[in-house]
């Protein structure tokens, strides 16, 4: 069980940073598009700032903006387009194929063997995800900021360590956990009770991604409204 939780970790892992390639043909990472994130990010938030004469709190803006609220919310997101939907694909196939009613004609419990290492590498693997996101989008708004726009990189990283408190940290760090409990279940249970045919098993699919989307959304109001 040890060795498939942490294949799990690893699965999810890989598939969640290849996840949405630009260009299908070279497969070209998403840490691009994290990148990208970041420097929209620097963009609105230099704009927003100037209007008010306080373009040195970008780095304080941008890092609690990610911690907070778009690096959980958008790991949660992705991670539930491709890991989600692959964990519950995965299990789906199984239950279309009988090899989940093989392993229980073996006394073998698929939930153990099967469904709980997926569960939790899942789980694992969410806050992970959620902190190459936000290393990855600050250094886009880093990009941004203090290389095109002139922003004093010394201004920018010490209002940033400033302002960042263990609270904000932690309140991503419970973000990304709870997320990521969310969507392996969602996903983990979508697949283990589809219809075993193959239409069964892209509705399970489909029904992960829209699910975990609007569980990750409602959970994140009750968790912002709590921490505040």
């Amino acid at each position: 069980m040890a060795h498939d939780f942490l294949s799990q970790i690893l699965i999810l892992l890989a598939g969640s940073l290849l996840v949405l390639s630009l260009v299908r043909r070279f497969n070209l990472p998403p840490i691009l598009g994290y990148l990208l994130v970041g420097m929209v990010l620097g963009l609105q938030g230099y704009e927003l700032l100037q209007r008010f004469g306080s373009e040195e709190s970008l780095g304080m803006g941008a890092a609690l903006s990610l911690l907070k609220e778009l690096g959980p919310v958008v790991t949660a997101l992705l991670f539930a387009g491709r890991a989600g939907t692959a964990l519950a694909s995965e299990l789906g196939l199984m239950r279309a194929t009988d090899q989940l009613s093989a392993m229980e004609v073996m006394a073998v419990d698929p939930m153990r063997r099967v469904v709980v290492p997926r569960f939790l590498g899942g789980v694992i693997a969410m806050p992970l995800l959620t902190a190459v996101f936000i290393a990855v989008a600050l250094y886009g708004v880093q990009l941004v900021g203090v290389q095109f726009l002139g922003v004093d990189q010394g201004q920018f990283w010490s209002q940033m360590r400033g302002a960042v408190e263990f609270e904000d940290v932690r309140e991503g760090l419970v973000k990304g956990l709870t997320f990521g409990v969310a969507c392996s279940l969602i996903a983990v249970f979508e697949g283990y009770n589809a219809q075993p045919t193959a239409e069964g098993v892209g509705r399970a699919t489909t029904r992960t991604v829209v699910i975990s989307a609007v569980v990750t959304l409602v959970l994140d109001y009750i968790l912002t409204a709590i921490m505040l």
